[in-house]
């Protein structure tokens, strides 16, 4: 965390109204002080306690390509900042067959003042300024889950619920880079979608998720890579939308 928040915000100096904005809810893997999730240290560099590369990715865009970033400096294992607030794995106790001891009985209320209602709150302010023609939400996801034998062949995915515009047309043109990508897959928009359904599809603004192939992006040089693609893909789509 930085200065307290739950959040940073980075490349604010390039903000212009109508441009692009990302959003990165799972980029961190940090447990404040005073938090005891009860598991192995060596699971924070896993993917149940962050989506690995997304925020290499984030801050490139932010930094590089003039798109700013509202950037998650908690654990989702602390606080799922992609979750409603009613949502029991907002404070997840599992997650891809390991238990989160500590999260058992904890004070969801709490952590939800702490982290959860100040992350969206500062998001919600973040968009009123920029009024930004489309949101990015950045997520990665594992070749394949401990859980599970079933190797997962798309490169990047685009995950909506409701609104599929710019999904439709970001699909098109990552395929016209040779990608095999996915259509709301290996997760569905449609029952996981929290903060675009908050801050995108209720504010009628136009957005992409996008998910990433964690070996896509799990070095520095895969980041610059994929920030310069999504950089390119999406600014296309903005002109579509």
């Amino acid at each position: 965390m930085i200065n307290g928040l739950p959040y940073r915000q980075v490349g604010l100096d390039t903000m212009r109204p109508g441009g692009l904005v990302c959003v990165a809810d799972h980029a961190s893997n940090h447990v404040p002080e005073g938090i005891e999730l009860g598991i192995d240290r060596s699971l924070l560099g896993n993917h149940i306690a962050v989506d690995i590369g997304v925020e290499g990715v984030a801050d490139r865009l932010a930094r590089s390509h003039g798109i700013p970033a509202h950037i998650a400096t908690v654990s989702r294992l602390v606080c799922d900042f992609h979750r409603t607030e009613d949502d029991p794995a907002a404070v997840p106790t599992t997650s891809d067959g390991h238990l989160i001891p500590g999260n058992i009985g904890a004070d969801v209320e709490e952590r939800l003042d702490l982290f959860h209602r100040p992350y969206h709150d500062a998001l919600a302010a973040f968009i009123a300024e920029t009024r930004p023609r489309m949101i990015i939400a950045l997520h990665s996801f594992t070749p394949r889950l401990a859980t599970s034998d079933e190797a997962r062949p798309w490169e990047v995915s685009l995950l909506y619920n409701q609104d599929d515009t710019a999904a439709r047309h970001a699909i098109r043109l990552f395929g016209e880079q040779g990608l095999t990508v996915g259509d709301n897959q290996p997760y569905s928009g449609k029952q996981l979608n929290a903060t675009m359904d908050r801050h995108a599809e209720a504010q009628n603004i136009p957005y992409c998720t996008v998910e990433m192939r964690q070996d896509q992006i799990d070095t520095k040089a895969g980041q610059a890579r994929w920030a310069v693609m999504l950089a390119d893909v999406l600014g296309r789509v903005a002109l579509e939308v």
